[in-house]
């Protein structure tokens, strides 16, 4: 596998948990390479812009948020959730200007159980007919939990490694997950799904310890889809589970990972603390391995996927390219992931 840098364009990215945008705050973010300002107004309602002054170049984030608008902190100019410029308070009214003619980028964004979501167009036009954002099984309010983790790398080595089944028992080696002696020959159904696939419904593995404390006979179904998105459903009784960890580019060289944990039993509620400090441990061995990977792809970037271990990569490099080809084609992706099982041992 070797590939030039490359983002996927008109699809939707996690942007950033609902929680982290305060009623009249300003986030700012860097996206795909790109400066994005995330608003919400004191309805609660949000909307983006691209966080530059089209008049001096400086940050709208300096800026405040008011009136439902947002004033650049130099010259005092406000842009409205379209990103229509609608006062120019030097203006004297001899200068034959618009200041409605004046616009920057704005995007579409959406909130869903607790998460914001931003489409990012492939340049300023954005489609009429957007497609769903990605929707949380079960839950519509917001997650119990969530950890972010920065990557250094680029977008595909992140997600690669969110979707490898082969490292659990090296990376992860932990008495409460899995470790080397407990590796065996394992056999999932594989199917395709919307934009990606599925890890069909399953038991899950006898040396996950982890599934173990939900009690009875845990099921769990495992969607990935694009552009880097993972969504775990686990079933136990009435007791349901769900992760969802979302990869999104900061540029060509840094990815932030999200994983956001939703659940019905209180006594996961009671274990918050205890569940976070796995989170985070777990996130931060796939981060660490990330980092020493870096230093080989310096002077290698042609990589060795294998059969049956690496065939979600595969999969997933063949939707890359298959989604951009049908976008330039103005055509529907066909997806290239059939009905199969995979075998491999971890």
């Amino acid at each position: 596998m070797a590939q030039e840098p490359s983002f996927l364009r008109n699809i939707w990215y996690y942007a950033m948990p609902s929680a982290r945008l305060p009623r009249g705050g300003m986030v700012p973010r860097l996206l795909l390479g790109e400066p994005v300002v995330f608003c919400r107004q004191e309805d609660g309602s949000i909307f983006a812009l691209r966080d530059v002054c089209p008049h001096r170049g400086i940050p709208l984030s300096c800026g405040k948020l008011t009136e439902g608008k947002v004033e650049c902190c130099y010259h005092g100019w406000r842009f409205n959730a379209a990103g229509h410029c609608t006062d120019i308070p030097s203006l004297t009214g001899h200068e034959n200007i618009t200041p409605g003619n004046i616009q920057v980028r704005a995007y579409p964004v959406q909130e869903q159980a607790g998460n914001i979501w931003i489409f990012m167009p492939e340049g300023r036009a954005v489609p009429e007919h957007l497609p769903p954002v990605p929707a949380v099984p079960d839950y519509e309010s917001a997650p119990q939990l969530v950890e972010t983790m920065h990557f250094p790398c680029y977008l595909d080595h992140a997600v690669i490694g969110l979707m490898d089944p082969a490292h659990g028992p090296f990376v992860h080696q932990s008495w409460w997950w899995r470790s080397r002696r407990s590796i065996h020959e394992k056999a999932k159904a594989f199917g395709p799904e919307p934009l990606g696939w599925a890890m069909r419904r399953h038991k899950p593995s006898a040396n996950s310890f982890a599934y173990k404390i939900l009690g009875g006979v845990p099921q769990t179904e495992i969607r990935f889809m694009l552009p880097g998105i993972r969504i775990e459903h686990i079933v136990a009784g009435d007791k349901r589970v769900v992760n969802l960890t979302t990869v999104t580019p900061i540029d060509e060289k840094n990815t932030e990972i999200n994983h956001s944990i939703y659940w019905n039993w209180p006594v996961l509620t009671l274990a918050k603390p205890l569940i976070r400090s796995f989170a985070r441990r777990f996130l931060g061995q796939d981060r660490d391995v990330v980092v020493k990977q870096q230093q080989g792809l310096q002077y290698e970037q042609n990589l060795l996927l294998i059969r049956d271990a690496d065939t979600q990569a595969r999969w997933y490099m063949q939707w890359k390219n298959e989604y951009a080809r049908a976008q330039q084609e103005q055509r529907a992706p066909q997806n290239p992931v059939p009905e199969t099982t995979l075998r491999w041992r971890s």
